[in-house]
């Protein structure tokens, strides 16, 4: 079974159109890059993809499920963004409890998440406090509580510094590892170690859609300034 399908897809916000007409699969266990300036539609896609926006024309499915209309595949997806939809006043602990509730998780697996990514030590202490990587960090924890075979990641490193970037995209790659992952970026060198096909998205329309065979920056820059 395909993971994701998007056939002939168009979004419009008003008189504002972000999709133009997008087609896109995603096969199980697959990891794939969406690359595009901002603007582009990236998040549009992933929004779609994870149930959120419903389509203005075109079909959109998740495990062979529409995922506006059915919440129990939106279950089989976990979201990291730049926004963490974290409490900044309730515990690291007291969060991801809130959310394996939500979800129907094992409270078990808060610690062991805790644990992975190094925040056991300030599982206790409030969210407010923490810095943005922890933030981060404990935001990736949140969306694999439920343990989701989908994984979306939508530009996940926005406001880290070198350091924070690194350790996120190394912890990503070993978390994704047996997920179907879709990464969102505009930063082609965030793309290595962790995808094995790219689309790359400009004013709504992939304008490119494979397996990298060659310089990832030479053909990003060719596809959004020449066309591909």
């Amino acid at each position: 079974m395909k993971a994701v399908e998007l056939e002939n897809v168009v979004k419009r916000f008003g008189n504002i159109v972000a999709l133009r007409g997008i087609t896109l699969t995603v096969e199980e266990g697959e990891s794939i890059a969406l690359l595009g300036p901002n603007g582009a539609g990236k998040t549009t896609v992933v929004k779609l993809i994870a149930g959120l926006l419903k389509p203005s024309r075109g079909t959109v499915r998740v495990f062979g499920e529409v995922p506006w209309k059915n919440y129990g595949v939106r279950k089989r997806i976990g979201v990291v963004s730049h926004n963490t939809f974290l409490y900044e006043d309730l515990t690291a602990y007291e969060n991801l409890l809130f959310y394996c509730r939500l979800y129907d998780a094992e409270e078990g697996r808060i610690d062991e998440l805790l644990e992975f990514f190094g925040l056991k030590g300030r599982k206790h202490d409030l969210v407010r406090g923490f810095s943005r990587g922890m933030k981060q960090r404990l935001s990736i924890a949140r969306a694999l509580l439920h343990d989701p075979p989908l994984l979306i990641l939508d530009e996940p490193t926005t406001g880290l510094d070198i350091e924070g970037r690194r350790e996120l995209l190394e912890l990503l790659t070993e978390v994704g590892e047996e997920k179907t992952v879709i990464f969102t970026t505009h930063d082609v060198r965030e793309v290595e170690g962790i995808c094995g096909r790219v689309a790359i998205i400009k004013d709504g329309r992939v304008v490119y859609c494979g397996v990298v065979e060659e310089d990832l920056e030479e053909l990003y820059m060719r596809a959004i300034y020449e066309g591909a």
